[in-house]
């Protein structure tokens, strides 16, 4: 059987458990109590009992220098170098214990900082807006404890354990219900593909827990294939699911785990250990892998495509990533919509490898699509939004787009009312880390023109900076009403005419009709054609002819800046 990552209660006791194979010698040390040595059994797991109850604090000794955290912490106190909290899983009191989620076609998403937000606290004071609005999920970006107060959430090293500064575990429990309660799902994104660089000590006592033969842009990579650091994923999986009861996860960066099999078992088993709810698995995956997406695996993958290339269309941008959308960018895009992934096999521009798979013969839903993310603004040197970077009239008829193709539409905090506070990278560490840290995030942009003389790049805002951090929350833009209004008036349109339609639907092709301009058709469940035509370039184009039943229409048709949407019997 299987070890278990983690403390147990047992009645008015508890269970300890650590896989530690590089050492001889583990203590238990509880505060305020005597420490208690532990029992080193088979395939180097450690294992002690102790009397306990809730909140105690406890940690592992390793040496007389070296005292560590429980790697598989529920709760901490006083940061990731500090001691574990020993929790409750079964302490909170659910009202919502009867929600089973929401099917995966009505899923609207906006993608939240927690931290930014004021918390757990913060975004469940926001959540009545986002139900009012048609946004259906809220998905919150990594929650797991990492050091310092301030972080993307992508530098964590305890994944088991909230951050502090967003909640405690209850905190984050009492969101996830009062979610429930408006009718709205929760997803997690959880990173499975590295830790941070500042309080992981796994490799000094398990360090068989990384594959020292394959690398990622952030160390070793995790060694999946061995039988306790696949346990220690997938059981932090279970963990959110059930006893948090989120709906969905979204797996960060899946490509550089570079292990198929793992994951295809642990969709595999969440699915097995988890009948009778609505569970959403979600993969970013720069491998562009239908196979990943097949029945009784994940439901989607983020569909960086979209974003890319329109974003080349809507700005003219064509450095970094955006080079391999450049050419053609009108027909790239017109493939995506037609087909999903736009590389399926090309290999890009600047780069030495094939990218994707054919992924015409995928479902629609199988896509998320966005205009912006945490990512494609917080990557940018200044955390510019598209509201900043394009006019309104073409960036109307790009979210109207988004939100009316048959893909699940993503959109980003702040969106919705036209935000431009500035989504910012921002960090929390100290000394030399911190030193390395700033003067690498301005060294990536050292490539691009406008940061090409090192003056320009020392006016990249610092990751550590409390300010940076505090720009980041987005406050509402001067026109806020108006686009809250348009948000609502297209959510409201799909949930009425599109959703009802949408289990099944596929893609029928597209046309190019200019720069810039495009007409698309999918095969809904009923049968009937969803048409989409608009134009994003600078010249007027000819709309094919409408036929059946007009759905939405803005601008005059084929002008620029034009969106038509039609349905046919």
């Amino acid at each position: 059987m299987a070890r278990r990552w983690g403390p147990e209660l047992l009645g008015d006791g508890a269970r300890f458990r650590l896989w530690a194979p590089d050492r001889e010698t583990v203590t238990l040390e509880i505060r305020g109590e005597e420490s208690l040595p532990m029992k080193r059994e088979s395939e180097g797991w450690f294992v002690g009992e102790a009397p306990a109850r809730a909140g105690m604090r406890y940690r592992f000794r390793l040496s007389d220098e070296l005292a560590v955290a429980d790697p598989a912490s529920r709760m901490q106190d006083g940061g990731v170098h500090g001691w574990s909290v020993l929790t409750d899983p079964e302490g909170f009191d659910w009202q919502t214990r009867d929600w089973t989620g929401r099917p995966w076609e009505e899923t609207v998403i906006e993608e939240v900082h927690p931290g930014v937000l004021g918390g757990f606290a913060g975004v469940a004071e926001r959540l009545p807006a986002l139900a009012e609005l048609g946004v259906t999920a809220v998905e919150l970006m990594p929650v797991g404890a990492f050091s310092g107060t301030r972080n993307w959430g992508y530098d964590g090293v305890l994944p088991y354990a909230v951050a502090e500064s967003y909640g405690s575990p209850n905190e984050l429990k009492a969101l996830v219900d009062r979610a429930h309660d408006l009718g709205l799902m929760v997803f997690l994104d959880v990173v499975y593909n590295h830790f941070g660089p500042d309080g992981n000590y796994l490799g000094v006592y398990a360090s068989e827990f990384f594959d020292e033969h394959a690398h990622t842009p952030w160390g070793g990579a995790v060694a999946v294939a061995r039988e306790p650091v696949r346990r220690f994923f997938i059981d932090n999986a279970m963990m959110w699911l059930d006893e948090y009861r989120i709906d969905g996860l979204r797996f960060d960066a899946v490509h550089a785990i570079a292990d198929d099999e793992f994951l295809d078992a642990m969709a595999r088993e969440i699915r097995a250990k988890l009948p009778g709810r609505h569970i959403h698995l979600v993969l970013e995956n720069e491998g562009n892998d239908p196979e990943r997406l097949a029945p009784g695996l994940y439901d989607a993958q983020w569909n960086d495509d979209f974003h890319n290339v329109l974003h080349v269309l809507l700005t003219g941008e064509t450095e970094g990533y955006y080079r391999g959308f450049a050419q053609d960018a009108t027909h790239k895009l017109a493939r995506c919509l037609g087909e999903g992934f736009i590389y399926q096999g090309e290999t890009p521009p600047g780069s030495d490898h094939a990218r994707g798979k054919p992924s015409g013969d995928l479902l629609a839903t199988r896509f998320v699509s966005f205009l912006q993310n945490h990512d494609q603004i917080g990557n940018r040197a200044m955390g510019e939004r598209l509201v900043q970077l394009v006019d309104r009239d073409r960036l109307r008829a790009a979210t109207a787009l988004l939100l009316l193709c048959p893909q699940i539409p993503m959109i980003f905090m702040g969106d919705r009312e036209g935000s431009r506070s500035p989504f910012l990278f921002f960090t929390d560490f100290h000394d030399e880390l911190a030193d390395a840290v700033r003067e690498g995030r301005r060294g990536e942009f050292a490539g691009f023109a406008a940061f090409a003389d090192e003056r320009a790049r020392a006016s990249i805002p610092d990751p550590n900076d409390p300010a940076t951090f505090r720009r980041s929350r987005p406050e509402p833009g001067p026109d806020a009403e108006e686009w809250r209004g348009f948000y609502r008036d297209l959510l409201a349109l799909r949930h009425e005419a599109i959703v009802p339609r949408l289990r099944g639907a596929r893609g029928l092709g597209a046309e190019v009709l200019g720069e810039g301009a495009v007409t698309a058709k999918w095969r809904m469940a009923d049968g009937a054609e969803l048409a989409i035509a608009f134009n994003l370039g600078a010249k007027p184009v000819d709309f094919p002819p409408q036929e059946g039943t007009l759905l939405f229409e803005l601008g005059e048709a084929g002008e620029p800046a034009s969106l038509c949407g039609w349905m046919l019997p």
